[in-house]
């Protein structure tokens, strides 16, 4: 077998993997040093160094050892809890430029067309290079800068199609004919730039004046979106507000303080964190509080309903906590999924241009409780069964597909503009929100009738289990919640 001249890949390893152990534990060796019958960080870590030599002596290839220290510290990360994680280079910049809202190059949702083994143009983004240059959906990418794109997945081709804004990509385009028509090939030649990645995904007014809107997630850009949008629809005659924050996984902590600004008078608490304490007793540096520091854009009684669910998450459950808090708007939908924790990403050196994402400090509602693992119980309940969140979810993607360049209100059923068959589903909560809203004569008062306490509605996880227990029943709050991304997936790779 050949052995490597691996001592000197061991030990820098083992060295890395060393300061990183001590970083994570904030000079955990210096604290056990001064304390008595407490265990050697060393000693502790030596099974590490154990297991890497063994794979560097005995493995039956040469170990791969970027792979190696990765696996590890995604190991290592993964034991903490369900939300701190390693991050790799590739995956650093899809974050970065997800949260920022932006990224370069030509804007295009994707999909491979396994049929006929090329990569399928979904739609352009409104406004995008892509848009621009005349890519249409349903374009077929048959080559990417005259390298033949047959077979490429997704990820490959959006790798070749991604890069720096003023280069130049040049795409094949196979366009297929329509109804008889000719195909025709083309080469277009499309510019890239900065584009503009919008979380607001929904836009459009139901009848009676009532403005429906849905948030995907919270980035830089969310709070300014969501404000123009709002402005436009208070021109046009907006009466009422429902913000739908069903499958919103979250993001950006202070996006969320800035879409609570749309709502909430100015100087309102929306949220505060708390860390670590420092091993002098001091409170950690991190530790802050959000509150409102804008004028709210729409009137204070004008009627608002937030849509939730079980993957409704993190900075979405923030506004939805502060909303519900101070009665701006009635909550209706399912329990939202219990993320309280905020995660610090903090740069490593190596391996290089990677990160740790580390759960550094939960936060907690005006109500005075984190919700992590517990959720936010709604104030009208409105639940659908997985099945019909489906079935609802290809509707409305087929929907989509008939105004791929417009932000539009999709198909929810009989509330929404489309055609009503034996096979539409209806979106149940949505419609129970437009009921609410249309039956209120004073909305102050369907407030009153509606809104529940909030110490039933926020309340933290041993709350929730000692009132279950009062109760002489069980409960499930100490189980883990998991999510199904898969349900309500309509927009696919973007580049």
């Amino acid at each position: 077998m050949q052995k490597h001249s691996s001592k000197l890949e061991f030990m820098t390893l083992l060295t890395f993997l060393i300061v990183v152990g001590l970083l994570l534990t904030n000079g955990f060796a210096a604290r056990i040093n001064a304390e008595e019958n407490t265990a050697d960080v060393y000693r502790e870590i030596e099974p590490v160094g154990k297991v890497l030599a063994t794979i560097l002596d005995e493995y039956v290839r040469d170990a791969d050892m970027e792979k190696v220290v990765e696996g590890a510290l995604m190991g290592m990360m993964g034991s903490l809890d369900r939300n701190s994680s390693f991050i790799s280079q590739d995956d650093l910049k899809r974050m970065r430029e997800d949260t920022q809202g932006q990224f370069e190059g030509i804007g295009v949702h994707i999909l491979a067309n396994e049929e006929l083994g090329y990569i399928e143009v979904k739609s352009p983004l409104i406004g995008s290079p892509a848009a621009e240059a005349g890519l249409l959906p349903m374009d077929l990418i048959i080559a990417i800068d005259d390298v033949s794109a047959l077979g490429f997945t997704t990820a490959e081709a959006a790798d070749k199609i991604k890069g720096p804004r003023g280069t130049t990509v040049k795409l094949t385009i196979l366009r297929r004919g329509l109804e008889g028509g000719e195909d025709e090939t083309l080469d277009i030649n499309v510019k890239r730039a900065r584009v503009e990645l919008e979380s607001v995904k929904e836009v459009g007014m139901l009848d009676g004046g009532i403005v429906y809107m849905r948030v995907s997630d919270f980035k830089d850009n969310t709070a300014r979106d969501l404000r123009d949008k709002l402005k436009k629809k208070l021109d046009e005659g907006m009466k009422a507000f429902v913000l739908d924050l069903r499958w919103n996984p979250g993001g950006l902590l202070t996006a969320s303080k800035e879409t609570c600004e749309l709502f909430l008078p100015k100087g309102s608490l929306v949220t505060y964190t708390k860390g670590r304490v420092r091993a002098d007793g001091s409170p950690n540096s991190d530790d802050m509080e959000l509150y409102t520091e804008m004028s709210p854009v729409l009137p204070q009684d004008m009627p608002i309903v937030v849509l939730v669910n079980g993957q409704t998450a993190s900075s979405s459950e923030i506004v939805t906590g502060a909303l519900q808090f101070y009665k701006r708007a009635l909550i209706v939908g399912e329990k939202t999924f219990g993320k309280g924790s905020v995660q610090t990403i903090i740069p490593l050196e190596l391996p290089e241009m990677s990160a740790l994402r580390l759960t550094t400090a939960l936060y907690y509602t005006p109500a005075d409780v984190t919700i992590d693992h517990q959720g936010i119980l709604p104030d009208v309940e409105s639940v659908m069964e997985t099945e019909a969140v489906r079935e609802l979810a290809r509707q409305m993607s087929e929907s989509y597909d008939l105004h791929p360049l417009e932000t539009v209100i999709l198909n929810h059923g009989s509330l929404t503009d489309y055609d009503v068959t034996e096979a539409t589903v209806e979106d149940t909560p949505l419609v129970r929100a437009v009921e609410i809203i249309k039956s209120a004569k004073v909305w102050s008062d369907t407030m009153e009738e509606f809104h529940r306490d909030v110490r039933e509605t926020q309340m933290n996880e041993a709350q929730a289990q000692a009132e279950a227990e009062s109760n002489g029943g069980a409960t499930d709050v100490e189980a883990e919640i998991e999510t199904d991304e898969s349900v309500f997936e309509i927009d696919e790779t973007v580049e």
